[in-house]
């Protein structure tokens, strides 16, 4: 535990992250926002962990920014602290899966959207809300949607502030995948596991790299798809999967996960 409103577990080399306020719905508070930053750059260089989980206590992924109590600097300093902790999450080395529960709002889509990867039960519920209060989204967090579900389907969340369900989620990108409750959290336990404990790191953490180039730029740099070829001809990762392939075994994978900047 590191905090009684994030909670971290690590179990078979996944983190999971919870936010922990189910009163609140798991509302995330400006000290919320800090300990999301604060966790996951201590995790990104633990190389015991090999994929992170994010969700939330009480049948609640999260129902937004909990923006009530903020006063003074700490209301100038918040939106700083949301980017830090958004930034720290969607620049997360290693596999990230956010798994949605009830309600997800506001800044909850924030956090969800920051994650490679979502998988939803049939009681998720997704909205992107200041258009009920008048405020506006975070530009970074409006082009990780955009990028993420496309602008018309961005644009429908944006303008009406209406709740879509699971299903509507995943047509549109939002959710990779939907499953009843009791099969959602056997789902995301198996799938954790099996990047945790049966998939190389390397390949992992270079297609991360990669594929985020390809989000931001339109391309691969050639720099680091060097770097990343580079540290593929050092390591024993290729040998070990040509080598338990021929032999009809698990692969055993011992790349430490560290990143490549």
């Amino acid at each position: 535990m590191v905090d009684s409103e994030i909670l971290l577990d690590v179990e078979d080399r996944v983190a999971t992250l919870w936010l922990n306020r189910p009163q609140k719905r798991n509302a995330v508070t400006y000290e919320m926002w800090q300990a999301i930053a604060d966790q996951c750059s201590a995790l990104a260089v633990d190389e015991s962990v090999r994929v992170l989980v994010v969700r939330g206590k009480g049948g609640h992924f999260c129902a937004g920014a909990d923006i009530s109590g903020l006063s003074g600097s700490v209301a100038e300093d918040y939106g700083r602290v949301n980017q830090s902790a958004e930034t720290a999450l969607s620049s997360f080395p290693k596999p990230t899966v956010a798994f949605v529960d009830g309600v997800c709002v506001g800044g909850g889509v924030e956090i969800a959207v920051a994650c490679d990867l979502r998988i939803a039960d049939t009681t998720a519920r997704f909205g992107i809300t200041p258009a009920r209060l008048g405020i506006v989204y975070p530009a970074f967090a409006v082009e990780r949607v955009v990028r993420l579900i496309g602008p018309s389907a961005a644009k429908h969340l944006l303008f009406s502030a209406e709740l879509i369900d699971a299903q509507r989620a995943h047509h549109i990108g939002l959710a990779d995948e939907v499953h009843d409750p009791d099969a959602a959290a056997d789902r995301l336990a198996a799938f954790a596991r099996l990047l945790a404990n049966e998939r190389s790191a390397l390949t992992q953490q270079a297609s991360k790299a990669m594929i985020d180039a390809v989000s931001h730029d339109g391309h691969v740099d050639p720099d680091l798809a060097a770097r990343w070829n580079a540290e593929l001809a050092t390591s024993t990762e290729r040998q070990e999967g040509v080598t338990a392939f021929l032999e009809r075994r698990s692969p055993r994978f011992t790349w430490s996960g560290r990143s490549i900047e």
